[in-house]
């Protein structure tokens, strides 16, 4: 496709009549066609707290649109909540909405010649969805958080979605009584906004102020300040004077630019499905980004931030004690990011961070001093073993010794693991294996918010192994491993566990292992066979045949040349 729709436009000359004469029908006047045309991806939806008050963002950035002499013309994506679905079929439908989300931003803006795009998000897939589209098209784009939400409260401590999940594998223990449960329900989500804790939606905001393509501070504002709407009309102020400048998005997400995002997700304790959909905007900006990348980058970060699932704080207090920004300052005080990395606005990184103090404010516990931090090292591992050759990934904070050697106790769903987690026949020791949930098995690659929620509710998190080919929410922490990648569909070794067989889990040595001897691995392995698909026709069925490896960010367009 062409770098320069507009050209495009004007080149064509009087082949475009037609198309005037349409879009004078939606507003367009003589002196309109020469200004930029800027398509708005509007993800506004009332099924979800995270997108419900995108519209009224959306409408304050197109009235600033019009003010900075462009033509907005919106145009609306999908959504599916992830909290909603979690534990169902309906979660399958989550990582799909990625590229869902992907392919038709970048289809209505091909196919409308645009000159620009400025999208919205809020659930955990309109960010990268977004973000792949703006990398494919390589117009002026900017991104716009829909923001986080307020913390909910009960009994003087602060609520998250994850404490919902949580409360049920308590009750289930009988270690709350149903009061508490119901309380727990009622307050955990008391208004618009994203998941409060630093989980997949705030990991992945973050990590987009990191490479430069929203605004600063944008990624951690709440859904209800006022600073959120002034936010989306500065973004389209800023959009307009990059379409005139010509800032194009590959010009900003450089291989610096997402060594920039990794160092900032280990900071701040972010989500694993970072180490999924960072490599899949990298593929989209043709950018080699890889598992070791990661790996190398973690070594020299520490998580500086006490944020939820592990940790004590939300989003919002994040916020005000500096944000990103300030988490940013710390990394490039320490060498560990790229300053230079240009950003939207025309700054660098370092000409953005100029004004920051090099330290944490006083006075506030969330963002740790550089040489305290809450963990010495990034809490992404990058795992390998006879049970995940092409990698896994496992997320170490809130464990003093990320590690575990037991038996095998082998789920062929999700499902069938949260029956036996809630019914009690789980011990410590154990390690659960549930397969058959990858990006082509499942298909769809659901998270096991459900089953890793409710054996920390039970008191098992800290002592029972879980590890799976399907992922997790950003809501996780405990022993678990997940993107185990070859998955169980295509012949991986986790198809060939048995209930008993001895796993061995150790963060510390980077190892994922199968301890049972080569001959009886080759032995399962040749009578094995592929399983039959479990959907044949639509969205899911077209999915599993199109889609990637976890280890290459499971995109569809991997191998189409």
């Amino acid at each position: 496709m062409s770098d320069n729709p507009r050209s495009r436009r004007i080149t064509e000359g009087v082949k475009r009549t037609p198309n005037r004469a349409m879009l004078r029908a939606v507003g367009f006047g003589d002196d309109d066609f020469s200004k930029p045309i800027v398509g708005v991806a509007n993800t506004y939806s009332n099924l979800t707290p995270c997108n419900v008050g995108i519209n009224e963002l959306a409408e304050g950035a197109v009235e600033a649109l019009h003010a900075a002499g462009a033509m907005p013309q919106v145009f609306g994506t999908i959504t599916v909540s992830d909290g909603i679905a979690m534990g169902t079929e309906g979660m399958k439908y989550s990582l799909v909405s990625r590229e869902v989300i992907a392919d038709s931003i970048e289809t209505v803006c091909s196919a409308q010649s645009m000159d620009g795009v400025l999208t919205f998000g809020g659930c955990d897939k309109n960010m990268p969805g977004a973000m792949m589209a703006i990398a494919r098209l390589n117009i002026p784009g900017i991104f716009v958080y829909g923001g986080t939400i307020e913390p909910g409260h009960y009994e003087g401590r602060d609520l998250t979605i994850v404490s919902a999940f949580e409360a049920v594998g308590q009750f289930a223990a009988h270690r709350i009584e149903e009061r508490e449960l119901v309380e727990v329900e009622h307050r955990a989500c008391p208004g618009p906004g994203a998941c409060g804790g630093m989980f997949t939606a705030n990991t992945m905001s973050g990590a987009i102020e990191a490479m430069g393509m929203s605004l600063p501070y944008s990624s951690t504002m709440s859904a209800v300040d006022h600073e959120k709407a002034e936010s989306a009309v500065r973004s389209a102020e800023v959009l307009v004077e990059a379409i005139r400048r010509q800032r194009l998005p590959r010009s900003i997400l450089t291989r610096e630019a997402f060594e920039n995002a990794i160092a900032v997700v280990m900071a701040l304790g972010g989500s694993t499905n970072a180490v999924l959909h960072l490599p899949a905007i990298a593929h989209a900006a043709d950018v080699e980004l890889g598992l070791d990348d990661f790996e190398r980058i973690r070594t020299r970060v520490p998580v500086l931030c006490d944020l939820k699932p592990s940790g004590r704080f939300v989003t919002a207090d994040l916020h005000r004690s500096g944000g990103v920004p300030q988490v940013m300052k710390m990394l490039l005080e320490h060498g560990v990011l790229h300053g230079e990395c240009p950003t939207i606005t025309g700054q660098t990184i370092a000409e953005v961070l100029r004004e920051i103090p090099p330290a944490p404010p006083p006075g506030q516990e969330v963002i740790r001093p550089w040489d305290d931090p809450v963990y010495p090292q990034g809490h992404l591992v990058i795992l390998r073993g006879n049970l995940a050759t092409e990698g896994a990934v496992a997320k170490v904070t809130g464990e003093k010794s990320p590690s575990i050697t037991g038996p095998a106790r082998v789920f062929e769903s999700e499902e069938e693991c949260l029956e036996a987690i809630l019914a009690g026949r789980i011990r410590p020791g154990d390690v659960l294996v549930i397969r058959h949930e990858g990006p082509r098995g499942g298909p769809g690659m659901r998270e096991m918010l459900a089953p890793t929620s409710a054996l920390v509710g039970a008191g098992l998190g800290g002592s029972v192994g879980l590890i799976t080919d399907g992922r997790f929410s950003g809501g996780t922490f405990g022993i678990v491993v997940g993107h185990v990648a070859p998955e169980a569909a295509v012949g991986g070794t986790i198809a060939l566990v048995r209930d008993g067989d001895s796993i061995i889990i150790d963060a510390h040595r980077h190892l994922l292992q199968l301890d049972v001897g080569d001959e009886e691995l080759a032995r399962r392995r040749a009578a094995w066979r592929p399983p039959a698909p479990r959907y044949t026709r639509g969205v899911l069925a077209k999915y599993a045949r199109l889609v990637s490896s976890a280890a290459r960010g499971a995109v569809t367009d991997l191998d189409l040349a």
